[in-house]
């Protein structure tokens, strides 16, 4: 599969990115909620993710008990594909395994109501385009609300560089415990698999991940994953994530769009985040 944009030329939006934060206010920025931010220490680095509960409730309560349950710690990066991504999650580190819990009934998309506003949204076609948080999202027009029995429209996450995605079988309600980190864009995933979060800081680590299908010893691992709430306040790192919904990263976007041009999509977008 051709991808759109290149990892180094990413890497390199990601920090011109940052160097525009300088001029940035206060308001600008927010501080993400600790019980939905994913600390992964792996044998690479570390990777802070934000879990998105409007996306994908039933799968973020599940992510959450097994992360109170230490269930995450010491499991491989068993199966990762360099222009792909990054999956884990699997006591048998081998993709046939899972916890002991039912498996979850799908959440490729979700209901957006016409009071949920999409950061640095955009017209593609007859959708919308934008920010759920740090959750790059596609969803119907609002208007078609008025002809819905809940007054909402479907919207989806999309599989952006850094976005993590619950895997499955080939039924669509088979999720349990494994998931995975994306490592490129990969649009055809969208609406066909669960979209719940999108790691904030330590994309370099995911993509430094050993490849291999599967991957050949020894395999990479998550040492502890646990939620930034449960840490103790002295190992707790200070996170502010510039707030999608705000004017400085409307104008952040509104130049990455003229730099790319008409293949733009908010998946060529990095949103700035300040980790002490």
């Amino acid at each position: 599969m051709k991808l759109a944009h290149s990892a180094a030329a990413l890497a390199l939006f990601a920090t011109a990115a940052v160097a525009q934060t300088a001029g940035a206010q206060t308001s600008d920025w927010r501080t993400p909620d600790p019980q939905n931010v994913l600390v992964v220490e792996t044998n690479k680095g570390r990777i802070i993710a934000e879990l998105n509960p409007q996306a994908a409730p039933a799968h973020i309560e599940r992510v959450r008990e097994l992360v109170h349950a230490n269930f995450y710690d010491g499991l491989t990066f068993f199966r990762v594909i360099d222009s792909f991504m990054a999956q884990t999650g699997d006591p048998k580190n081998t993709g046939a395994g899972g916890s002991d819990k039912p498996d979850l009934k799908a959440e490729f998309t979700f209901r957006r109501a016409t009071d949920v506003t999409l950061g640095a949204s955009a017209k593609v076609g007859s959708n919308e385009t934008g920010f759920l948080g740090a959750l790059p999202v596609t969803s119907q027009p609002t208007a078609l609300a008025v002809m819905t029995a809940d007054r909402k429209v479907a919207a989806w996450g999309n599989f952006c560089p850094g976005v993590l995605g619950m895997a499955r079988a080939g039924d669509p309600d088979s999720a349990n415990s494994q998931f995975f980190f994306m490592r490129q864009h990969y649009p055809s995933l969208d609406k066909t698999y669960t979209a719940f979060g999108r790691v904030l800081s330590g994309l370099d680590v995911v993509r430094a991940i050993k490849a291999g299908e599967p991957v050949p010893d020894p395999q990479d691992k998550m040492i502890s994953v646990r939620l930034l709430a449960d840490l103790p306040a002295d190992k707790r790192p200070a996170i502010q994530v510039m707030d999608t919904r705000g004017p400085a990263f409307a104008a952040l976007v509104a130049k990455r769009r003229a730099e790319v041009g008409p293949s733009f999509t908010n998946c060529d977008v990095e949103i700035p985040v300040q980790v002490k």
